[in-house]
């Protein structure tokens, strides 16, 4: 057994080791969008937002009210109101009359076979008439310059597609050590500095800017092509990238924030619908990962007390370098590094989530979400 220990954090240090130094070089590669230049030619192309809205009668004000705050002066924004009973339609309705740039669209129903934030995004595209379509999120804010730098970058890069990483805000300390941790995860899962290389089979897509030509987006399919799919976002990304077109992910160093969970509680429930889409709904994925989870996030931790000698001091390198790794990406995402002590809780937490997501999909033979339930069958029948 003490061998077996031996030889486990052995091959667990190598392997953070070799994740470290990939996420050292991988994240100083990505470019930043407050270093980028604001487009600068004549004749702006137009760029459609497209916000897709169920419920949002909290945030959506001031997301809106951000977007219409760009200096890009060639832009319309498209709000779809998805089937909301709150005052979302009602204040949509009151901003559009002040801005003419701003359409309503409000959607009472939803057709088989369709998520209703896809339904809604691909509503807002099917009425955009800009060369250029920006989707975004209802709780998104960004500063006034993100659009014409993003629109600058696309043409001066001959891009077809750019995501910019937002930067959540949360309240209290350990939501927030989550949310560090989920970056780091995130950046295990997408390597999104490999999205860029043509011939990568990596790919990148953010739900809070996703910012793509629009005929690329009509040849990859649209949201139609991803029409089950929770995960839409990356699943854009990947439709992009499988056609043949460029993409890349920029930092957005706070330029853009979004509101994302207000209590642990919340937190679990708002990740239930993508956990088990992200791994394609692969029980043999759900198990590995969980597994692969504990076994270098917090196994090498409790192992400080239960093993010693050489062993013992395997996994004091490994917890050193867990927490350089998390101090890293902190940094290059403008995170807290001290939050670095969470990670072991943050990724027990997210075991949970994903184990719970799993079970509950299986249960109730589907996901159930903002009010509307979507069967398994047709979740997993949406392959990309």
């Amino acid at each position: 057994m003490e061998s077996l220990l031996f030889w486990l954090a052995a091959t667990t240090l190598l392997l953070v080791a070799a994740i470290t130094i990939e996420f050292a070089v991988g994240n100083r590669s990505l470019r930043r969008l407050k270093d980028l230049p604001l487009f600068s030619r004549g004749n702006a192309p137009k760029v459609s937002v497209i916000v897709a809205a169920r419920n949002e009668a909290r945030n959506i004000e001031q997301g809106l009210s951000s977007l219409l705050a760009q200096e890009y002066p060639n832009l319309e924004l498209i709000a779809v109101d998805d089937r909301s009973t709150d005052e979302t339609g009602a204040i949509l309705d009151r901003m559009a009359a002040k801005d003419p740039r701003l359409h309503v669209e409000h959607v009472t129903g939803l057709p088989s076979g369709w998520l209703g934030k896809t339904h809604a995004l691909q509503c807002g595209a099917d009425r955009a008439s800009g060369a250029f379509l920006l989707f975004t999120d209802a709780d998104v804010v960004i500063e006034p310059s993100v659009v014409g730098r993003a629109v600058g970058h696309i043409h001066q890069a001959n891009l077809d597609h750019v995501a910019v990483a937002p930067r959540p805000q949360m309240p209290g300390t350990f939501l927030n050590m989550f949310g560090g941790a989920f970056a780091l995860f995130f950046g295990m899962y997408a390597r999104p500095w490999k999205a860029s290389a043509p011939k990568s089979r990596w790919h990148i897509g953010i739900g809070a800017f996703n910012l793509v030509r629009a005929d690329v987006y009509r040849a990859a399919g649209g949201h139609r092509a991803i029409a089950m799919r929770p995960d839409d976002d990356m699943k854009l990304g990947k439709l992009i990238k499988k056609t043949g077109f460029h993409q890349e992910m920029l930092l957005g160093d706070g330029s853009i924030t979004v509101e994302w969970y207000s209590s642990v509680g919340e937190l679990v429930r708002g990740l239930e619908k993508n956990s088990f889409a992200g791994l394609e709904y692969s029980l043999a994925a759900i198990v590995a990962t969980c597994l692969g989870q504990l076994a270098v996030f917090d196994w090498p931790v409790a192992a400080l007390v239960l093993t010693r000698g050489a062993t013992w001091w395997l996994n004091v390198a490994i917890v050193g370098s867990l927490m350089l790794l998390y101090i890293d990406n902190a940094g290059c995402h403008g995170l807290k590094r001290w939050y670095c002590v969470g990670l072991p809780l943050a990724a027990l937490l997210f075991v949970y989530i994903i184990g719970r997501a799993t079970l509950k999909t299986l249960v109730h033979g589907g996901i159930d979400w903002r009010g509307t339930h979507y069967s398994l069958r047709e979740l997993k029948a949406n392959k990309v």
